[in-house]
């Protein structure tokens, strides 16, 4: 009984001692990601460890390394270092297939085990865009479509018009392990969308450093516009002109046509073309009329026009350097509108007239101001005249009024009283 009792007690010592050793031995992993194509490493640590073995197993539950020793032929995972507290091991050219769940084993008793996840991104190829034609024409529609495959996870695309970001429709398939990505970019291209570029830009975790994007640069084709560029805004006789016929297509427009009042030019020793350009070189009143530019492409045809008038020299030169009080008139030769194929013809008219009929208002309304004067003065002058002869004749008429058997007698015997008075007036002096 005593031998028993020794015994048991002997194995409760001997189970202690193991739990007490044991009770640190816990290994220490962290969750990894890597690039596919990258490097990791797998790191198992354990605080204490009394000489107890680690070990490091894949996914499917292969050893790897059972302390310093490989147990998978594979060259892509390598010892980094080894010892009774720390297996570190790499894997190099990482692919999808690696992802999983690995296990680090401490073999205590019981066996102590810790899992790390080992995570693999996809990284997505460089998108491609298609439905691009070459060249479009104005009012076409077309859609982009760009693409990229093997992104995990899906990746996001992202359109561009120049430098500012336009929106399109996503769509996302799977394709095992990976995700094929498409957005589609729908346009009505005009003539304003000639040479933009569009570009589709791939974002996602893998790319840390260097994006992938691709772009395409839109061609458009369509019909010109033409509009006329004058070199002065008020010729004079004798002064040097230019006129630029300027036109917008593509392909580009053909050689400018000039006509005059649509006609031929007449005087083409005076009136010089040049490409795009019209030059007279010494202007004069036989020059007046409206003056035309044509241009087009195999797409249309457009055309602008001119009303030149030639006004005459200044021949005194302007006492006053004080700005006019009223609004200078507007330029007659102003630019006409450009009208594809079917431009608006406007009539000739004598610019001048405006500032000749408002001199001439200033003028006659001057001379009515002074006759108004002068007739005013001479009414005032024959009012206050009559106003007083009428007194004098109502005062001599009182005098005699008393002893007068009529009107007559009485005015009498007032010029009689008056004169007896005057008289006696003198007298008295």
């Amino acid at each position: 009984m005593n031998l028993k009792s020794h015994l048991i007690f002997t194995l409760y010592t001997i189970y202690g001692i193991l739990l007490k050793g044991s009770s640190g031995q816990y290994p220490l992993v962290q969750n990894m990601t890597v690039t596919e194509g990258g490097t990791t490493n797998m790191t198992c640590r354990v605080e204490y460890n009394d000489n107890t073995s680690l070990q490091w197993s894949n996914p499917a539950q292969q050893t790897l390394f059972f302390g310093d020793k490989k147990a998978l032929r594979d060259n892509r995972i390598e010892l980094v270092h080894a010892s009774w507290s720390e297996l570190t091991i790499s894997i190099s050219d990482v692919t999808l297939t690696d992802e999983g769940m690995y296990t680090c084993s401490l073999f205590t008793m019981p066996v102590r085990t810790a899992k790390a996840y080992l995570t693999v991104l996809g990284v997505p190829e460089k998108p491609e865009i298609d439905g691009l034609t070459k060249p479009a024409l104005e009012g076409d529609h077309i859609t982009l479509t760009c693409m990229t495959q093997g992104s995990k996870p899906a990746a996001d695309l992202r359109w561009f018009r120049n430098e500012k970001e336009v929106k399109g429709a996503k769509e996302v398939n799977a394709s095992g392990k990976t995700f094929t990505v498409r957005s589609s970019l729908q346009l009505q291209v005009d003539r304003n969308d000639d040479g933009v570029a569009y570009t589709c830009k791939v974002d996602h975790v893998a790319l840390t450093q260097t994006p992938q994007q691709a772009t395409e640069v839109l061609e458009v084709h369509y019909p010109p516009r033409v509009h006329i560029i004058h070199s002065l805004a008020v010729p004079q006789e004798g002064q040097y002109l230019k006129l630029e016929c300027v036109s917008k297509g593509n392909p580009s427009p053909d050689p400018v046509m000039w006509t005059k009042d649509g006609g031929e030019l007449p005087d083409l020793d005076r009136m010089i073309v040049e490409g795009r350009e019209l030059t007279f070189t010494s202007l004069n009143k036989t020059d007046n009329g409206t003056y035309r530019c044509e241009a087009g492409n195999h797409l249309g045809t457009s055309s602008a026009e001119y009303v030149l008038y030639v006004y005459d020299v200044p021949t005194t030169p302007p006492q006053s350097t004080s700005p006019p009080l009223h609004s200078i008139p507007p330029d007659p030769t102003a630019l006409l509108g450009t009208h594809a194929s079917d431009p608006t013809v406007t009539g000739n008219r004598d610019p001048n007239a405006l500032g000749q009929h408002g001199t001439d208002h200033a003028l006659i309304g001057g001379v009515v101001a002074v006759v108004v004067f002068v007739t005013l003065c001479l009414i005032i002058a024959l009012g206050r005249y009559l106003a007083r002869h009428k007194g004098t004749y109502l005062t001599n008429e009182a005098k005699g009024a008393d002893d007068a058997p009529d009107a007559d007698t009485a005015i009498i015997n007032a010029e009689g009283n008056h004169a007896h008075a005057e008289e006696k007036k003198e007298y008295f002096i």
